[in-house]
């Protein structure tokens, strides 16, 4: 049995047990190479319907409690599990930790509304299915596409020093901004200008592709295969599809590649039809 702060086993306690349960058993803080990990309590393994307030006040008085065992300026990764935790609420988490000299800057989630809600705040984030990436079955690509969690979509542009990771496809309205990344298991749509980096099919299928308004790259990754910007961009810019072709990785024009490609599971690349 946990006990609540300031309570002790002396006396009768007409409560039940249950009452006095504490969600800081739950709430974990863990170093992770260079920095702290912070989870919260999952929404299926709690023993109890948990509701923010709570956890927000067991947060604060673990976070306060430990001021000193960690270096002021320390960064920290904020795990939520199944949990939602909207943008209010990361930023309430934020000013805490700044206020004992510490500095959120990534997002562990797994529902897609966290992940989103991160994104938007302006952190690096990483949303991950129940299927863990690794877990993907990548020696045939139409089972690995079965098995991709549901689209993430961001309305917003990516700015440098934020980091997208996801389980499935990526749909970013706005622009990839150099020193930003975006990495998928699934394909990478970009309504604007892809500047930043890219890695579609990042557990291995070579079937996804990265389609951008504008291709700008600084490195763009699909599967296994890396290709880097040209040294001179092109006078006029149209909708492009980056996939893997016989050669490594290709551009063609989005409007006609449903028209002129298939992908060749034999291969395991894009081959041109005689369309």
């Amino acid at each position: 049995m946990v006990l609540e702060p300031g309570l002790t086993t002396k006396g009768t306690l007409s409560a039940p047990a249950s009452t006095l349960v504490s969600c800081c058993s739950q709430i974990q803080i863990k170093n992770e190479e260079d920095r702290l990990l912070v989870v919260l309590p999952g929404e299926a393994e709690a023993n109890l319907e948990l509701p923010w307030s709570e956890i927000w006040q067991e947060l604060k008085h673990l976070i306060q409690r430990k001021e000193q065992s960690w270096q002021p300026g320390t960064l920290v990764t904020l795990e939520t599990q199944d949990r939602l935790v909207d943008t209010v609420q990361l930023q309430a988490v934020a000013e805490m930790l700044q206020e004992v000299g510490l500095r959120l800057t990534k997002v562990r989630a797994e529902r897609r509304q966290t992940a989103v809600a991160a994104a938007t705040a302006g952190y690096s984030v990483k949303q991950r299915s129940r299927t863990s990436l690794t877990s993907l079955a990548v020696s045939e690509p139409t089972e690995v596409k079965e098995l991709l969690a549901e689209p993430l979509y961001i309305k917003n542009t990516i700015r440098s020093g934020v980091e997208i990771r996801h389980s499935g496809s990526i749909i970013v309205c706005g622009d990839l901004n150099p020193g930003g990344s975006v990495i998928a298991a699934g394909d990478i749509f970009v309504w604007g200008r892809l500047r930043g980096v890219a890695h579609a099919g990042a557990t291995g299928n070579r079937q996804s592709r990265a389609m951008a308004l504008q291709m700008e790259f600084t490195q763009l990754r699909i599967a296994d295969k890396v290709a880097r910007a040209p040294q001179k961009l092109p006078d006029i810019f149209v909708p492009e599809v980056a996939f893997i072709g016989g050669t490594g990785i290709s551009l063609a024009r989005a409007n006609d590649f449903a028209k002129t490609h298939t992908f060749s599971a034999r291969g395991g690349m894009w081959v041109r039809t005689n369309s």
